[in-house]
Formats: C-alpha cells, sequence, structure tokens
C-alpha cells in the first residue's frame, strides 16, 4: 500500500512538541513518521495472553515482528490516509522497515546512554536513539552502516564487534517504534527523540562508531 500527499490535514500540525501532553496514537506516530521523517511504516503483531496477534501457533517471536498480511504505510502518508489504514489493523505494533532510510546500530542501553552523553557534550551528530523494554539502544544512523560496521570497527582498531556487544541492523529487519509496545515487554521509548536535521538524514555511523565502541568495550570491563 503506498500513499501520496495531497490530504487537507497537515502534519506539520502534529510535530513532537505538539502532542507531547498525553500518550500519541498509534496513528497520530505513524503520521508523523511517514509525513515528516520520510520513513515507511509496518503493522506489528502484538503479544498477548501468552500468544502472538498474528495467530501462528508457536510463533517464534510473539509482539516483535510485522504483521506478514498487512501492507506497508509508505513514506509520506498523511495523517487522514494513516488514520483510514491503520484502522483496518487496531492496535497493531508500529515498526519501521531497517536498511531504507535508516540503518540501526544497537547497543545495551546503559553504554547507549553513556554513549549519548558523550556524543551531545562533543556536538558529535545524533540521530534518533531509542531504547527497547528489553535492555538495548538503537541508534538511527545513514543506510549501509549495517554492512560497513565490521569494516570500520577494524579499522578503528577493533578486531572483535561481537565482544562490544555491538550490533548492526540493515536491510530486511524491522524495529518496534514508540510509542509501541514489544514482545509484551513493555514501551518502546525514546532516548533522543528525531527532529527534521537528523530523522530526515541521519549521520554517518563512522561519526558515531568510536565513541560507541569506546563505551561499549568500558561497560564490558
Amino acid at each position: 500500500m503506498g500513499f501520496t500527499i495531497g490530504s487537507s490535514r497537515s502534519i506539520r500540525d502534529i510535530r513532537p512538541g505538539s502532542r507531547r501532553r498525553g500518550r500519541a496514537s498509534e496513528s497520530t506516530a505513524v503520521a508523523e513518521f511517514t509525513g515528516l521523517w520520510g520513513w515507511d511504516v509496518v503493522p506489528g503483531a502484538r503479544a498477548g495472553g501468552g500468544g502472538c496477534s498474528c495467530g501462528r501457533r508457536g510463533c517464534r517471536a510473539p509482539g516483535a515482528h510485522p504483521l506478514e498480511f498487512a501492507p506497508e504505510v509508505r513514506a509520506g502518508a498523511t495523517l487522514d490516509e494513516v488514520t483510514d489504514a491503520w484502522g483496518e489493523f487496531p492496535g497493531a505494533a508500529v515498526m519501521l522497515p531497517v536498511g531504507r532510510a535508516f540503518d540501526v546500530i544497537e547497543v545495551a542501553e546503559p553504554a547507549g546512554r553513556r554513549a549519548l552523553v558523550r556524543l551531545e557534550r562533543m556536538g558529535l551528530p545524533v540521530g534518533p536513539v531509542t531504547a527497547t523494554p528489553d535492555g538495548r539502544a538503537h541508534f538511527l544512523v545513514a543506510p549501509g552502516a549495517a554492512a560497513e560496521l565490521p569494516a570500520l570497527l577494524y579499522r578503528m582498531g577493533w578486531d572483535d564487534p561481537a565482544s562490544l556487544d555491538l550490533r548492526g541492523l540493515g536491510p530486511g529487519r524491522h524495529i518496534t517504534a514508540p510509542p509501541s509496545d514489544r514482545g509484551g515487554l513493555g514501551p518502546v521509548r525514546w532516548l533522543r527523540s528525531p527532529a527534521l536535521d537528523s530523522a530526515t538524514k541521519p549521520p554517518a555511523a563512522r561519526l558515531l562508531l568510536g565513541t560507541l565502541a569506546y563505551v561499549a568495550h568500558r561497560s564490558r570491563d
């Protein structure tokens, strides 16, 4: 499913600062992602009652995967279009496909929080960052980072990315976006909310990787 901009309701009317008084609905969050940040969005499964809303018995990732029968909402969709589309899948989790507008560098949340403080103090460009309920931090970076990660780390003197508990997520992967629940464990949260300068053009991984690797290494000592 694809959508184009053309609704009478402007996405600019739902900038982050204008909707923080209460928890945003999924459709409002999706409209912001598609209309402001240029991200595709996929309806995702929810976990509950010991199972998964996908309906598969023995689902291997309950509440943590896209609904395979639900069409994507494409970048550029407006609030009216998103509301109509999301109404077909009430209660769906908001999931973002990785490898299109951004890749993801994943690290343990405590290390991610410390690295974020360092990066901001140094004035380095940082894109959106989320924290998952299972204790991981996701740094959104420019596409291609996942494939380049081992080589980038090697050039920085890190021989074994696995020893850092640092992973790159690229094409074919999906992350759960705020305010949705992931895996029945609780909601995903923003550690650093999207902004126009960083969400539409996330930073190159190499600008963040040295600090992320250093903090991740120190966190494991």
